[in-house]
């Protein structure tokens, strides 16, 4: 089982956009990240989202070129201060950990959830996400606690 962690495209202020939808270089920057994870063969089974609109409509960007079987939906407990040991646990029990799953959302949110998974804490800060970047955690044999595989992020700055 893979988890793959992306935080939502760049989006607009919310003077432009009360919703904070994304920008055009958020858009830009997930379409050219969901290329280069398309062309590694990066394969997941479904894509959750937080109801936010930047959120969904990067999850719909990566949707395009990655085609999940299992499709994308909106996954309440995502927002930016939830708390992360609920969502990990009923992840577990409602999704099956034995999917390989994309989970579109925000900070800090998505960093603690690294920190737990990782290492069991979740204020600790273990990996720094970018907009529109992807972060994969995985599990190995001989390690207790999931593992970053790898990370495709926009900018290397």
């Amino acid at each position: 089982m893979a988890l793959y962690l992306v935080q939502h495209g760049k989006s607009l202020p919310k003077a432009e956009d009360p919703e904070k939808g994304l920008s055009a270089e958020g858009k830009m920057e997930t379409e050219r990240i969901v290329e280069v994870a398309s062309g590694y063969q990066v394969r997941v089974s479904r894509i959750l989202h937080s109801g936010k609109k930047r959120a969904r409509e990067t999850a719909a960007i990566l949707s395009t070129r990655l085609s999940p079987p299992d499709g994308i939906e909106p996954c309440d407990g995502m927002n930016p201060m939830d708390d992360v040991r609920d969502f990990v646990n009923r992840l577990s029990m409602d999704q099956g950990m034995d999917q390989d799953i994309m989970l579109v959302g925000h900070l800090p949110f998505l960093e603690r959830m690294i920190g737990l998974l990782v290492c069991g804490d979740p204020d600790q800060t273990v990996f720094k996400l970018q907009n529109g970047g992807i972060l994969c955690l995985d599990r190995v044999p001989e390690v207790k606690n999931p593992v970053i595989r790898w990370a495709l992020m926009p900018s290397i700055g």
